[in-house]
């Protein structure tokens, strides 16, 4: 897949949403793929990437693991940059690809190049260890921000992060059930994971609305 970009949606939409994938799966993976889709649906332009160490494991270099988060900052300042979006932008990505973005984010906002940050399974600590928090940077976040997490997911579920110390622009919309790629367990919940992608991108474009007014 030589292309930088994969794209979804109306290539007239309003907005449009730069989303980068998480560290161990690919911007095609199947879950970057249903988020995009559900996402064009409700009328956004979403455009994913990938980071070198990933585009690099489709060749002939095999396994390279994922860099430090904090080292791919340049990589996804250069993709904003490249994707040259017309009109309102919206950044984010999957687990690390969002927490990539939510790094970048303030001075992409402060200097006007986007509108918001989106994350889904945002990584709020490494599974198993929820000493080891990732949300300093997100206490005096300045950016507006949304947030799809997944009530189970093992990388912070609602009970641990109710007891986080967030900036106020953050908001958090909680799929009962959800895992990291947001699934619920049908026989649990009642619900479907088609059911909370939905739920998850009309949420989006309701708050994308807010931020465009």
């Amino acid at each position: 897949m030589g292309e930088r970009f994969l794209f979804d949606g109306p290539i007239d939409a309003t907005i449009t949403i730069l989303f980068a994938h998480g560290a161990g799966a690919p911007m095609d993976s199947a879950s970057m793929t249903a988020a995009a889709k559900a996402l064009a649906e409700v009328g956004f332009r979403v455009a994913r990437f990938e980071f070198n160490y990933m585009a690099a494991r489709r060749s002939t270099e095999g396994r390279k693991p994922p860099p430090r988060a904090e080292t791919l900052n340049p990589e996804y300042r250069a993709a904003v940059a490249e994707l040259a979006a017309d009109g309102p932008l919206i950044i984010g990505g999957k687990s690390m690809g969002g927490r990539v973005a939510s790094m970048i984010a303030d001075d992409l906002h402060t200097a006007g190049k986007i509108t918001g940050l989106l994350c889904l399974g945002y990584p709020f600590h490494p599974p198993g260890r929820p000493e080891q928090l990732r949300t300093k940077h997100l206490v005096g976040l300045t950016t507006p921000t949304l947030i799809c997490q997944g009530t189970r997911d093992e990388f912070g579920t609602k009970q641990e992060v109710a007891g986080y110390a967030l900036s106020d622009r953050i908001e958090i919309l909680w799929l009962e059930d959800g895992d990291h790629d947001l699934k619920p367990r049908k026989s649990v919940s009642g619900f479907s994971a088609t059911d909370h992608l939905t739920t998850m991108a009309e949420a989006v474009a309701a708050w994308a609305g807010r931020l465009a007014r």
